[in-house]
């Protein structure tokens, strides 16, 4: 494996880069208080290419691998995880249509992406299944006609207000079912010039038939940048060119799914880690107590090295899980797991030690170093928590 940058993949990074330090970092803080979805933020990246990266090339005309998608989506987190988990969610959504969906259905459901900036949900967390999907109750009845009815609810689900398209994985015939199904179910798009008032939720009539009901924006410890409801399906009629693959390896699909999705959500963890070592470097390179800069303090110096050290192993850790996953290696759901894991303790690490570092000035909302400690405790939550990448790791070696 080389660790050298190819020159497309140098390309990525820089493009990146200067997207968050001019469009980002100058006013995430601001974005942050005032809790307003950043649509101008998400526009300018899809303008830049650097939404809906597992869109196939025979959609997209060109085609982002999982190791430049990585390192797109951790420059992208050095901003604000919570613009990175949203734009992140359009590929956890679409990547299942991406590997599974035949011909047709890439171009009918990843079509529209491409052509405007548009945003998707995925929807699999429900009440009394988080981190257990065999419990969830979503499920599709088939009728008479052919045609199925999609009924029940999903919780905690990204992008839901705004979402042009839910990419839904549910049980098949009835809640206590054994085979689970994913299917899409399209909405009227919404883009960021449609006046849609979403603070006290959506009731979305589809054509189709059916409704969408989505709930009033969850108010969250961090990551307010990214938007996160319940939707509830009513009734939603399915027909069967909206069942992607076969409708009886929805659990396989899942699986698919988060081994690309987790080295995804480790890019986010070394991406905020990285951040919070920054800021705390330049802020105890500045400040002075007893005489010299925290920097040159032995304990401080101490506690930076530590920082530092977490953000290089959990990145050299996302790199090996991103290139499993592209060259597909039978191995890869552990390294996944491993770079989740690894990247999420570093970002609460160096969020939480660079905080301590601030001092009181740390526990104050002018420094962004609060707003880090906040973002970084989701990382080690969403996409499976931190025990059940351990029941993966320990079910594989041994």
């Amino acid at each position: 494996m080389d660790f050298t940058l190819s020159e497309n993949q140098q390309m990525y990074v820089d493009t990146v880069s200067r997207f968050v330090k001019n469009e980002i970092i100058p006013h995430v803080l601001e974005l942050d208080r005032s809790h307003k979805f950043p649509w101008d933020v998400i526009t300018k990246a899809w303008e830049l290419g650097i939404l809906n990266l597992s869109i196939p090339e025979s959609v997209k005309g060109y085609e982002i691998d999982p190791i430049s998608t990585a390192l797109i989506i951790k420059e992208l987190s050095y901003g604000d995880t919570g613009i990175s988990t949203s734009a992140m969610c359009n590929d956890l959504a679409n990547i299942v249509i991406a590997q599974h969906g035949s011909d047709e259905q890439k171009s009918a459901f990843l079509g529209p992406f491409v052509e405007k900036p548009i945003l998707a949900s995925f929807c699999l967390t429900e009440p009394g299944a988080g981190s257990d999907n065999s419990s969830m109750t979503t499920f599709i009845k088939k009728g008479a006609d052919g045609t199925y009815l999609l009924n029940g609810s999903k919780c905690f689900i990204t992008n839901a207000s705004h979402a042009s398209q839910y990419t839904v994985f549910c049980k098949v015939g009835k809640p206590t079912g054994n085979f689970m199904a994913c299917v899409i179910v399209p909405s009227l798009p919404l883009l960021p010039s449609d006046p849609v008032d979403v603070a006290a939720g959506r009731e979305i009539n589809l054509p189709g038939g059916g409704k969408v009901i989505i709930g009033k924006p969850e108010d969250k410890l961090g990551q307010r940048l990214s938007n996160t409801a319940t939707v509830t399906f009513e009734d939603v009629v399915i027909k069967e060119d909206q069942i992607i693959g076969d409708r009886r390896l929805g659990f396989k699909y899942i699986i698919d799914v988060l081994d690309y999705a987790r080295p995804m959500v480790a890019a986010i963890g070394v991406g905020l880690a990285r951040r919070a070592l920054d800021v705390t470097l330049a802020y105890t390179r500045e400040r002075k107590q007893f005489g010299q800069r925290i920097c040159d303090l032995p304990v401080a110096r101490e506690t930076l090295v530590q920082m530092w050290k977490k953000v290089e192993l959990s990145e050299m850790a996302l790199m090996k899980a991103a290139f499993k996953v592209q060259e597909k290696k039978e191995d890869r759901g552990i390294y996944a797991s491993l770079a989740k894991n690894v990247a999420a303790e570093a970002a609460l690490f160096c969020a939480n030690e660079g905080l301590h570092l601030h001092g009181g000035y740390g526990f104050m909302s002018e420094y962004e170093i609060s707003k880090l400690a906040r973002d970084a405790h989701i990382i080690d939550i969403y996409e499976g928590v931190r025990e059940v990448q351990h029941m993966i790791i320990g079910r594989e070696i041994v």
